[in-house]
Order: C-alpha cells, then structure tokens, then sequence
C-alpha cells in the first residue's frame, strides 16, 4: 500500500513524476560495475625436465608425460605458471628469488627427494605445498603433512581436478596459518603476563607499592615511550638484573 501510495503521488505531481523517470531512465543506461577479477595464483611446479634424452627410456617418458600434463591442467583453469624448477640442491635459492604463492611437487619423480629443500625454502616464508602422486601407497602422507605439505593428492592429475584441489590446499593452508597466528599469540601474551607479574612483584618490594600502583607505574612508562607493556616490565627485570 505504501508503494502504491507513493506512486500515485507522483502521477499526481508533474515535476516529481518528470524526476522519477529521468532518474529511472539514468539507471537504465548505467552499466553494471565489473568485479575485479581475482589475480591468478603464482604456481612454481617442481618437476622432471620435459625433454626426454633417452628415447629408449620408458619411465623417463612417462615422468615427462605426467609433467606436460600437470602443467597443461594449471594452464587450462586459469592459474599463472611462472616456472618449472628441478628438485637439485639450487631450488631453495629459486624459490627465494621467484617468492610464488603455491608450490607444487610431483611425488613421482626425483622431486619427492627433493621436498626437504622445498620445505627448507618456505621456513622463513610458509607457502602451501601440494604432492601430486599415481601412487597408492599413503606410507608417506603422515611424513609429508609433519613437515608441511598442505595437500598430497593421489591420482589428481586430471585437469577438472586440479583448480578444486588447489582451492581447498590454499583454504586449508590460510585456515592453519590463522590457528598458528592465535596460538602464537597466545604463547606470547602468556609470557608477556609473567614478565608484567614479576615486574610488578620487584616494584612492589623495592618500592613499597600496591600491585595496583605497580601496574600503573609500568602502563605509564609503556604509554610516555610508546612501549609495549611486556617490552617495558622487562627492561625493568633487566635493569634489577643488572643492578643487583
């Protein structure tokens, strides 16, 4: 009733009438905004050379074979390969120097020896890390996860699965990085307390005060130097320290 209300109102009034169809004509002629398309994925893929030297060699092809197609499968769904790297003791380096958001490593081939440099890279700067393999034998998942693959993926090499396990890689690796971030606060807010605890127990002894006049003390400081509390309640334990 309101609506219809309100519409009779502007037949009623010309000029209203006149603006409300110059305004839904404006409407009309607007294009949608288009949505800013989210930046592709940079993927490193650890793998064998594509070029086989031994024509002979059976295995070789076929490691070749599951490269080319790991690398067609990112190709097609769209996300941004900006190299192929061998599993040598040279990876760590590449790795520092290209700084991709996902590393993928094909378990099939020398790569798996090389996960511990893979590993080694990202320990300053944790990336998500995805093991594609053909093999059944999941002996090697539990070591794979503790050193910190994010996915290992058996028979995944098709290409309409591979965007869906990335994604949930990607998810799953942000989801741990989050618990990681709280955990690790929670470890330092609890060793903040202890340092602010003692730091307050020295000011009460030494200076005869109340807890409270203690804490207020330090909350001063920290606000007139523009500390963190934890940060000044321990420069006051290493001056005792160094006092004593």
């Amino acid at each position: 009733m309101k609506v219809a209300h309100n519409l009779h109102c502007c037949c009623c009034n010309p000029t209203l009438y006149d603006r409300c169809l110059r305004y839904l004509e404006t409407m009309k002629s607007r294009k949608p905004a288009k949505s800013k398309a989210p930046e592709a994925l940079r993927i490193v893929v650890v793998a064998p050379d594509l070029v086989v030297s031994d024509p002979e060699d059976e295995h070789a092809k076929s490691q070749a074979e599951r490269s080319r197609a790991l690398r067609i499968g990112l190709l097609e769904n769209g996300f941004n390969l900006i190299a192929s790297l061998p599993g040598d003791v040279f990876l760590a380096d590449r790795i520092n120097q290209l700084q991709p958001d996902l590393i993928i490593v094909d378990a099939e081939s020398e790569a798996r020896d090389a996960l511990e440099h893979v590993v080694f890279a990202t320990r300053d700067a944790r990336r998500p890390i995805v093991m594609f393999t053909d093999d059944s034998d999941t002996s090697h998942v539990k070591d794979a996860v503790a050193v910190g693959v994010s996915a290992y993926i058996v028979d995944g090499l098709a290409s309409s699965r591979i965007k869906p396990i990335l994604e949930v890689a990607m998810a799953r690796f942000e989801y741990e990085e989050r618990l990681r971030s709280e955990r690790d606060q929670a470890r330092s807010d609890l060793q903040d307390r202890t340092v602010i605890d003692r730091a307050k127990a020295l000011l009460m002894k030494h200076q005869g005060l109340t807890e409270d006049q203690a804490f207020s003390k330090l909350r001063k400081v920290a606000m007139d130097k523009g500390l963190k509390l934890g940060e000044v309640a321990q420069r006051t334990l290493d001056m005792a320290d160094l006092l004593s």
